[in-house]
């Protein structure tokens, strides 16, 4: 495909676990894929070399002139913007009695704060260039439930749902926005017990695969259209069992 007939996404934190699967799994599908992520060695270790059709940029989505200057560059290269993918995210867990002001305030920044910044400039790129548009915001199932010393996280978590469903109403009918809340994906090498599997409802825990598949429906227009606004949890269905003590 040319430069004006593929289609760009550009996804946060996306050079490694997560995020990498999903800027490979669109890579796959053809597109062209923006990543801006603050791991410098994960950018330079990213699979996927050809610059005419992978954007890398070392940056921070918690700050408005990284983000800026990400889409501008973005835009130079590719010439336009189909969806964005916020995935990048910090965990900052810790007892609650020993979190301080700044370390709640980072996890904010990055989990939510970068969410919005990469909506706020990037929207008007879609709009401009393509005219339609989707958004996914990888949220987590502690927006939905915790464990001790999960305050910041939690929080900023929660506050992606929040953000979900007031940018799709904000952006609708042009810009679809949903979320989805992952369990217990296992990262890039990961290996859990047979046991920890079996917690599962579905015999096992998520892979990065279940993930990019995921983000692939919800931005696929014929797929997914009548859906904006809401979130979808991929847990094996932890989130429904009760599980006593």
């Amino acid at each position: 495909m040319d430069n004006n007939t593929s289609k760009i996404i550009v996804v946060t934190g996306g050079a490694k676990n997560i995020g990498k699967g999903i800027a490979l799994k669109f890579l796959e599908l053809g597109w062209k894929v923006g990543i801006i992520d603050y791991d410098k060695q994960a950018l330079e270790n990213f699979p996927v070399k050809d610059e005419t059709v992978v954007f890398l940029y070392h940056g921070d989505v918690a700050n408005e002139y990284s983000v800026s200057d990400f889409y501008i560059q973005l835009k130079e290269r590719f010439g336009r913007l189909d969806a964005i993918v916020n995935n990048a995210a910090i965990g900052g867990f810790k007892d609650f009695l020993d979190l301080s002001v700044s370390e709640w305030k980072r996890v904010i920044d990055v989990n939510l704060t970068g969410y919005f910044l990469m909506a706020r400039f990037g929207v008007p790129i879609i709009l401009e260039t393509v005219g339609k548009g989707a958004i996914v915001n990888i949220s987590s199932t502690r927006a939905l439930m915790s464990e001790p010393g999960n305050e910041a996280y939690s929080a900023s978590k929660a506050g992606i749902l929040g953000l979900t469903h007031a940018l799709a109403n904000s952006l609708g009918p042009k810009i679809r926005v949903n979320a989805i809340c992952p369990g217990w994906i296992l990262h890039e090498g990961e290996i859990i017990s047979e046991r920890e599997h079996s917690q599962h409802l579905t015999g096992r825990a998520g892979t990065i695969s279940d993930i990019a598949e995921m983000v692939a429906f919800l931005v696929d227009e014929q797929k997914s259209g009548f859906i904006t606004g809401q979130y979808f949890v991929v847990d094996g269905g932890m989130t429904k069992k009760m599980i006593y003590i």
